[in-house]
């Protein structure tokens, strides 16, 4: 294996520019300069007759040997015969025409090549036997026809090139072949015989392109009638299935130059109504900027409309389950006022049933359809009985075993409840159906809403309690049968409920149910049972809200009629969770106690009172600790120092003997001192955000070891400070 011929090529080290530049034009100059001489054949000078004969006599030979290798190579009989046209010798140049005919006498290069030299002499009438003998043997090769016809037609013989056209035109042959005969005639102003020309052309090729060239033909000549004729004829002989829309687009242009406004909308719709979707773009195109030129306001949107008609149905075509769309046609339907449009589009919609195992997001969309069919008849239709019997296949088709769709039942029984029907029976009948197949809370809060309105208390009493035999854990359906005993002044019902509800042992949103409660006996002026739920709550926990809260409570409570005896109350609430908080140890939750503690002060106790809350405050501590045991990275936490916690505990004081220590040697511009630590060694992490009310954050000067040994450091800082 030759291994230079797999190896890489070698990488370029040196990528910096020249000292000297070489440019491409150098580089071609250079090659310019130093290519070697062409040798080229001297040119041979002929002075006297022998000379001539023994070149002819060497150069015929040269020819004769060629071809008598290969008689079949075409190029050495043609070189042979110019040669021999270039010498004059006509005879022998015919002559070897007249043998490569032999060989192949269906090559027309040989043949045009054969009239060619004759035409150039001015031999005419041998010209002209030439192409009577090729058109004879090769009727299928035009170009014999072509150059047979415009030679006769350059020597001004008119009636012979026409008999050539005829006789071509015997062959059936090409569209290009016809029109060339027909532009023959038209230059000559034979209209009539042009006339008929085209008329033999669409016979024999009744292609649309070829009625075009004919119309355009009649319109040439101002025959307007017989132009239309001619369309006419055309669409009426393509038909419907083979008509086009090139056809039908020139013959709408026609009829608009024309300024037929209403023959040229009526090829247009005409063209729109039989073309298949994807050959009409164009059409709708120019049937829009025909109306724009000459319609209405009424015609444009028409022609808008049903250009957005196309689009919508191009995409149903390619995917009938995408709802959005059908929506989209629909509501153009329903935009053009026709019904019975409107009414085959919902049904072309609704006719597309997704799968089941899709999903209720895939039915959502289909559900709509049917809500939107159903109110369409209702209102735009005024056809009530159509309504109803969509709504009845809509439910039918939902499988509600696996899921349904409350909303639709609920659009149903109010349909139901609209007047003039008002049939409340049948409206009760669904909705119990309903909740009988899948009991969902929105359907139980649509049923309760329509009892409401018919002011049917028992029969919504009744509902609750089946909701809430069915959804025990729903506090809205607690708060809102409480409610409803309220509104109907039935207290003790209500409270009965509510105490119901907070003895569930799973509950949504119980606090909800708690404020509910609350706020009802503090409506009620039942100021020793709200305390007493208060007191209850606070048993099941001890949320910092709870207290707060509470101690609102006790301030705006008016079984007191003084203020500063309500404070007190307020006051003792805010104590008592202190207390209980710093017990748990939940710092952040105490200073948001004290923190409203002191707001309270300020506005009820006074400066003193405030300040004294003030100074309950934690200082909060910056310190680090090692991110994983055994590693070298750190990061900075927050820790807070409460006052009580730092007088029961006196390291804390050396501690901040220490820190005092510490920025008293920074400031001195002291070196030595070394209480940087391994904060000092490398940046920290931005530490967590601290309340405004907590105290300056304050660095501690502890290790990365944790606190112990930071202690020890702030002992050894106080004896140095001594010494000092």
């Amino acid at each position: 294996m030759d291994r230079d011929k797999y190896q890489r090529p070698a990488k370029v080290k040196n990528k910096t520019p020249a000292e000297i530049q070489i440019t491409a034009e150098q580089v071609l100059r250079d090659a310019t300069d130093r290519a070697e001489p062409v040798h080229t054949v001297p040119a041979q000078k002929i002075t006297d007759a022998e000379e001539l004969h023994e070149y002819r006599f060497h150069k015929r030979k040269t020819f004769e040997d060629a071809i008598r290798r290969n008689k079949h190579h075409i190029a050495h009989w043609l070189k042979y015969a110019a040669w021999e046209e270039s010498q004059k010798e006509f005879d022998r140049a015919r002559s070897v025409f007249e043998r490569v005919l032999e060989v192949d006498t269906r090559n027309p290069a040989i043949w045009i090549r054969y009239a060619e030299m004759e035409m150039r002499h001015k031999n005419i009438n041998l010209a002209r036997n030439l192409w009577d003998r090729a058109c004879t043997q090769l009727p299928r090769v035009d170009q014999f026809w072509y150059k047979y016809a415009y030679m006769e037609e350059m020597l001004g013989e008119i009636a012979k090139a026409r008999q050539i056209f005829e006789r071509w035109m015997q062959w059936r042959p090409t569209e290009d072949a016809w029109q060339a005969y027909a532009a023959f005639e038209t230059r000559y102003r034979e209209f009539d015989r042009a006339r008929s020309v085209y008329r033999r052309m669409v016979e024999t090729h009744p292609d649309p392109s070829n009625w075009i060239a004919f119309a355009k033909f009649e319109e040439s000549q101002l025959a307007i009638i017989n132009a239309r004729q001619v369309y006419e004829e055309a669409v009426a002989y393509l038909t419907d299935e083979h008509v086009t829309a090139a056809l039908l687009s020139s013959f709408a242009r026609f009829e608009a130059r024309q300024k037929e406004v209403a023959r040229a909308r009526a090829v247009y719709q005409y063209a729109l109504s039989v073309l298949p979707k994807s050959q009409t773009t164009e059409i709708y195109r120019q049937y829009a900027n025909f109306e724009k030129q000459c319609g209405d306001r009424t015609t444009i949107e028409t022609v808008v409309a049903s250009k957005r008609r196309w689009v919508y149905e191009a995409e149903i075509a390619a995917n009938p389950f995408n709802y959005d769309v059908w929506f989209d046609l629909i509501r153009l339907e329903e935009d053009s006022h026709e019904t019975e449009k409107a009414r085959e589009a919902y049904e072309r919609a609704v006719a597309n049933v997704p799968p089941v195992d899709g999903g209720k997001r895939v039915w959502r969309r289909y559900i709509y359809l049917w809500m939107q069919y159903a109110v369409f008849e209702e209102t735009s239709a005024n056809d009530a009985d159509r309504a109803r019997a969509v709504y009845e296949t809509a439910l039918q088709l939902v499988p509600h075993k696996q899921f349904t769709f409350a909303k639709l039942w609920l659009a149903y029984a109010k349909f139901l409840m609209r007047a003039p029907r008002l049939d409340v029976s049948g409206a009760r009948k669904a909705l119990g159906m309903a909740l009988g197949m899948c009991p969902k809370p929105r359907l139980f809060k649509g049923y309760i809403e329509l009892e409401l309105a018919l002011r049917e208390f028992d029969r919504v009493r009744l509902l609750y309690e089946k909701f809430l035999e069915t959804d025990a854990a729903n506090v809205g359906a607690w708060v809102k049968y409480a409610e409803l005993e309220k509104m109907v002044g039935d207290g003790d019902r209500a409270r009965a409920i509510l105490e119901l509800a907070v003895a569930q042992p799973v509950l949504d949103m119980p606090e909800v149910l708690w404020k509910a409660y609350i706020d009802y006996e503090t409506e009620e002026e039942e100021w020793s049972r709200a305390r007493d739920l208060y007191e209850r709550l606070l048993q099941r926990t001890s949320h910092v809200k709870v207290w707060i809260s509470y101690a609102k409570y006790e301030m705006q409570c008016a079984e007191l009629e003084s203020v500063p005896a309500r404070a007190d109350r307020a006051r003792a609430i805010f104590q008592r969770a202190n207390t209980a908080l710093k017990d748990r140890r939940v710092h952040d939750e105490r200073v948001i106690l004290l923190e409203s503690w002191r707001d309270f002060e300020q506005e009820f106790g006074g400066r003193d009172k405030a300040e004294s809350v003030q100074r309950m405050f934690p200082r909060v501590i910056k310190k680090r600790r090692r991110v994983e045991e055994g590693s070298d990275a750190t990061e900075e936490y927050l820790e807070y120092v409460w006052p009580d916690d730092e007088a029961r505990q006196p390291s804390l004081k050396l501690l901040a003997k220490a820190q005092q220590w510490k920025l008293k040697m920074q400031l001195g511009g002291g070196g030595g001192g070394g209480g940087g630590g391994a904060a000092a060694a490398s940046p920290a992490p931005a530490p967590a955000p601290v309340p405004e009310s907590a105290g300056p954050v304050e660095d501690a000067p502890e290790s990365a070891d944790g606190d112990e040994d930071g202690v020890m450091r702030s002992e050894e800082l106080q004896d140095s400070e001594e010494r000092q």
